[in-house]
């Protein structure tokens, strides 16, 4: 059963052998189903794309990249200042 911070979709759900994509942002844990971009992941998680950089295995990975079952994606927050 998914906790507050974590998103399932209802795809996820009846797909239960598959094991689904982990993103963790800061100290947050969210849930996704894999065969979706990291744009649409990061979205989903209440994030914005534009400020958020996706890594797997300590390579950065661009937003277009589809997830796979399993896999666990860092985000790190972009800072910029003027």
């Amino acid at each position: 059963m998914p906790t507050m911070n974590e998103q399932m979709t209802p795809s996820a759900k009846a797909t239960q052998d598959t094991p689904p994509v982990t993103l963790i942002y800061r100290r947050e844990r969210f849930t996704v189903r894999p065969g979706i971009t990291v744009r649409d992941a990061i979205t989903r998680c209440g994030l914005n794309p534009e400020a958020t950089l996706a890594t797997r295995g300590g390579t950065l990975i661009t937003d277009d990249v589809l997830l796979q079952p399993g896999d666990e994606i860092k985000l790190i927050a972009t800072i910029s200042g003027g």
